[in-house]
Parts: structure tokens; sequence; C-alpha cells
């Protein structure tokens, strides 16, 4: 969740972690720190709040060591003092982490016992203790006291730790949380994710789980176990990501910008997989992998959040065009469970960043259990692209908006390509409904850019609505879980209370709730189930409710009946949800808008969630 950044070398550490905490601003937005080394000395600063905030107190720092952290609150509420970094008793060792450490209360009584005081409530804070304790009873190094002490601690942690009379090491280490290293000549980066240092150097270690590294000023890397102390021999890769997917350009936040990306993203998905004048699906992980795919007896797709969804989404194409039974799971129950996985049983594990912390628990659960784990997420080196057996990258580049948005349809795109490639495997598509189907994937890119121009409309509804409390989204079959996605995108950016719901559901409960302050968006497409969705319609229409209905384009029925419509072009059922959800994407960015809601960093939210 947290983000962290550090920087060694020779140019001045300030502005590289100032610009890189606002790169990273959205994995954690409630508080931020900074410590600069300079002289045996540091200067320290940390304050509730976003990183401009931290700004308007520093006037003027130097030094060419630092380390900065901007915080989404585990361990006590978004304030100065429990804001990183923190500091040990001795105020020699000072610590970023992003992570949670769950045995920090058996850790802190023996603190206590031991003569240490804490200021904060944090679990961090008992860390850099811990190492500090370690440290001085047995007269060890930093690096190797840091080794012992996370010998020690039960949880996840990426963490960078600094001792004020040594500024030319910095010592950091890795389990469960994300964290990457650039490497350049004569300096060190130290980052979450690789966006902070990527107009520096495009050279980048991902730290694996296990993996500690002391970085000194002008001495080569030293990568190490930190089980064993087993020295290691770093893997340097070199960095694909472009200046210009990280930034907004022309529109005034990220997620607007995702939004129309998506045509483009969808493109990006399909390159070099969907080969149509060949007739071909090419996707490695399932092509080294045929029999098992072939021959399996069910598939359990595992995720969070908006990946769920996109996997509910899965569900409905992978049972129909393969022919194979389907569940889809929370990552976070799950993990929690004892799930039945038998002889070919395949697990698809989803997740934007790689690094969710309970799909990754699910993952490694379902290896234990013998399943074949096959993985779709978007961040190359992440934990899950390198601990699955097969998978596929979405590609969908850089996503920095809290709210997902091409990363859902990117997932779609992956998860129709997976369908089709199984189905014609298994031979239960035949291949004129294969070929039918390629052609209309290869459309949708252009589909979505009808789509997009449809803004102004839904800015002329948004102004209607942006003041109420309730919102109902309604769909059915495929897009039943578009319905959800689309209220989840409401309540995470407007916090105004939305249900996604069945729609042939709504006469057992939501209906209850329609009056003439509720409006209802109904996905009311052409293809699947549409004269059902008409009389759901009228049912809403009956109780005054304000119906918003998507529809497709030439509609008269659904119109008559409609508050308000939006049209879409008309597509394939199995392909709709990429063109339904962008009428919700923009309805919930609007709202959030005209709000005054901050639509990039909601509250209480982060990207990557890689706590539990």
């Amino acid at each position: 969740m947290c983000g962290i950044i550090g920087y060694l070398g020779y140019r001045e550490a300030y502005p590289i972690i100032i610009n890189g905490l606002k790169k990273l601003e959205y994995r954690g937005y409630d508080s931020s720190g900074i410590a600069i080394f300079y002289n045996g000395k540091y200067s320290l600063y940390k304050t509730k709040g976003r990183v401009s905030e931290l700004e308007k107190k520093i006037f003027s720092i130097k030094g060419t060591t630092g380390i900065g952290h901007t915080r989404w609150a585990t361990h006590g509420i978004p304030d100065d003092i429990n804001a990183h970094p923190h500091v040990s008793n001795s105020k020699e060792l000072v610590l970023i982490h992003n992570g949670i450490i769950e045995n920090y209360h058996a850790i802190k009584i023996i603190l206590l016992k031991n003569g240490f005081t804490f200021k904060s409530e944090t679990d961090t804070e008992v860390l850099v203790n811990l190492i500090e304790y370690i440290q001085k009873k047995n007269q060890l190094s930093l690096e190797e006291a840091v080794r012992i002490s996370l010998n020690e601690v039960i949880g996840a942690y990426s963490i960078a730790v600094i001792e004020k009379s040594d500024p030319d090491r910095i010592v950091i280490a890795k389990l469960g949380s994300p964290l990457t290293l650039g490497i350049n000549e004569k300096e060190f980066f130290i980052a979450s994710d690789p966006t902070p240092f990527i107009d520096y150097t495009k050279n980048a270690i991902y730290l694996k789980d296990g993996e500690m590294a002391i970085l000194r000023k002008d001495k080569e890397l030293d990568l190490r176990k930190i089980i064993d102390n087993h020295k290691l021999n770093p893997i340097i890769k070199e960095l694909k990501i472009n200046l210009k997917e990280i930034e907004k350009g022309e529109y005034k936040h990220f997620m607007l910008k995702e939004i129309y990306e998506q045509p483009k993203t969808i493109l990006d998905t399909l390159r070099g997989r969907l080969l149509i004048s060949d007739g071909l699906i090419c996707i490695d992980g399932i092509e080294s992998n045929k029999e098992i795919f072939i021959n399996a007896k069910c598939i359990t797709i595992v995720a969070c959040g908006t990946s769920w969804h996109s996997s509910l989404i899965g569900e409905y194409l992978l049972e129909e065009l393969a022919r194979i039974p389907v569940k889809v799971e929370y990552a976070s129950e799950f993990r929690y469970r004892n799930p039945i996985i038998e002889e070919q049983n395949i697990v698809i594990v989803i997740s934007q960043s790689g690094e969710t912390a309970d799909t990754i628990a699910a993952l490694k659960l379902a290896k234990k259990k013998g399943a074949f784990v096959f993985g779709i997420c978007n961040v190359a080196g992440s934990y899950i692209a390198r601990n699955v057996d097969a998978g596929a990258y979405t590609h969908a580049g850089p996503e920095i908006g809290v709210a997902s948005t091409k990363s859902f349809t990117s997932q779609i795109t992956v998860l129709f390509l997976l369908a089709l490639k199984i189905g014609k495997y298994r031979s239960t598509i035949t291949n004129i409904r294969y070929e039918f189907l390629c052609k209309e994937l290869i459309s949708v890119p252009e589909k979505m850019n009808f789509t997009l121009k449809i803004d102004n409309n839904i800015q002329k509804i948004s102004k209607l609505y942006h003041h109420v409390n309730n919102f109902l989204y309604l769909g059915r079959g495929i897009n039943f879980p578009v319905s959800l996605e689309g209220a989840l995108k409401l309540k995470e950016i407007s916090y105004i209370h939305a249900e996604g719901y069945p729609a042939g559901e709504m006469k057992h409960g939501p209906i209850a709730l329609i009056d003439e302050n509720m409006p209802v968006v109904v996905i009311a497409t052409k293809k699947g189930y549409y004269e059902k969705i008409i009389g759901n319609i009228q049912e809403i229409k009956a109780r005054k409710g304000k119906i918003i209905a998507i529809v497709n384009e030439g509609d008269i029925q659904a119109s008559k009946l409609a508050d308000h419509i939006i049209e879409i072009p008309i597509i394939s059922e199995e392909l709709s949800p990429l063109i339904t959800i962008i009428p919700l994407q923009l309805l919930a960015y609007q709202i959030a808008y005209l709000r005054g809601k901050n639509v990039d960093r909601p509250r209480n939210l982060a990207k990557s969630v890689t706590v539990e």
C-alpha cells in the first residue's frame, strides 16, 4: 500500500525523493515524510496529508542520501507522529516501511521491558527499535542486525534503513511488499515501483521475497538471502516504461486519461496474440500447457476488487466458449478456507499489480494443493508474474488512478482470448463462431472510440444526479458483473452509496428502495435478455424511479421508457462488457468531479493492496 523511495549517489537527494513521492502517491496519501542525510546529521520532516503539504514545510535541504515515504495507514491514525520515516530511540537509525509486522505487539513488549519507549502507534517504530536492540546487544553491523531482526518478524515488508553515523550505506529488504532497485553509475534508486526513477535510469532489479541488499556509495551492489546471508548474483532488467505513460498530459485527471486510453490498451493487449489473417490466437502460456487446459475438469478464478468483477465475466466466457465449469472466489476468502482442489484443476489468479497480498496468499495455497496456476497481471517482474506456472500480461501500461479502468477491460480481453483459445482446443466452439468472435474483438477499439464521444451527454446527466446519496445499477447475464463494477467505481471516487444487482433479483429486495429520488442505471443492450430488462425498466417506472439506460444505437423501445439514454454501438453479447463499462466509468468520473472529490486519490484507498 505505502510508497517508499530512497536515493544514494552524487546528486542532491531532495528533488529526487520529493518528486518520486508525488509519483508514488497513488499507493497511499494520508501522510508523508522525508529524511535527508548530510555531514553526519539528518533533516527529517513528516506531516499528515498529501506530499504537497510536506513540501510546504521544507525550504532548504542538502544531502546526497535520503529516503521518503507516503503512507496508507494500517497501525495508527494518519497524523504527523505516525508518519514515516521512524527513528530508533538513540536516533541513530532511520527507517521507512511498506507492509505489516504481525507480531509487532509481542516484540514491543520485549522492547519495553528492555527500556525502549515509543512515540507512535506503528509497527514500523517497533521494527526500527528491534534492529537497534539487536545491533547494540550483539555489537553487529547494520546489515547483520537487519538480517537477524527480519528473521524474527512475521508479516510483510519492504524497508530501507540508514544509520546516521554511516550515511553512505542503505540497507533494503523485501518480503511480500514490492521493492525495485534502480542502478546507474555511482548511484542507486530505491522505490516501490520504477516510476520515480525511470527518467534517471532504465536498469532495474526487482528484489524477490526473502532478499536484502546493502547499497554503498561508489561500491557494487551486495545482494543476499535474509534467511542465511547467502550471497546472490543480481539480475538487472531494462525497463520498458515510457515517461509519457505516467504523466497526465492534456487530461485533468489520470483516471480520465486512462478511460480514454482504453482503445489503445485493447490493441496493445491483442498485439501479437490475435492474428486475424491466419485465424490464430497465440498465447504461449496456454500453448505450452495445451493438454492441461484440454483436460481441465474445473477452473477457479481468484481475485480482489475490480479484478474480481473481470473474473465474473471470465466465468461467463470460459463456461460458454470452453465449456469448463468455473468458480470465482474472493482471494481474501479463498486463502482462509480449505478449498477443494483436485487433480486436473486449474487456478487462475488475476491482479493488476501482481502484488496484491491476498491474491498472492491464494496463489501459494493453490500451488501447495497441487493446482496448475495461471496468472493474469499487468506488471512485469511482479510476484505473481514470477511465481505462477504460466500466465499472460495484460499490457495495459501504468495505471496511476486508484480506481481501475483500463486494467479492467484489458483483463476481460485476456480472459476472452483464453476462452476462445481453449474452446478451439476442446472443439466446443464452431469455426464459424470462432472467426466471427475474433473479428468482433478486432472491432472493439473502434467501438470504444465511438462510445467515448458520449461524454457530453454523460456530463449533462451527472449534473442532474451528482447530489444524490444512493444509486442502483442493474444488469443481466454477462453484464451483471458490469453493473457491479459501475457501482464500485461510483462508490470509490464519489463516496455515493451504490449497489450493483442482477436485474432479475430486483424484486427480491432492492425494489423497496425505489422512489422518485432513486436513480437506477440499467444496462439494456439488445443482445441477451432484452425483453426481460424492458420488464425490469417498466417495474422501476411504475415506482417513479429515475432510469438511466445504456442502450444500443437506434433502440426505440427502451428510449421511450427511460428518463435518460446513453447510446452505444451494437456488439456481440460476449464482448458487450468492454463497451457497456465505458459510460459507467465516465458517469462515475463526472459525478465525482462535480462533487469536488479527488478523483485520482479517493479517501482511504490505495492502488496496490499489499497488506492483508
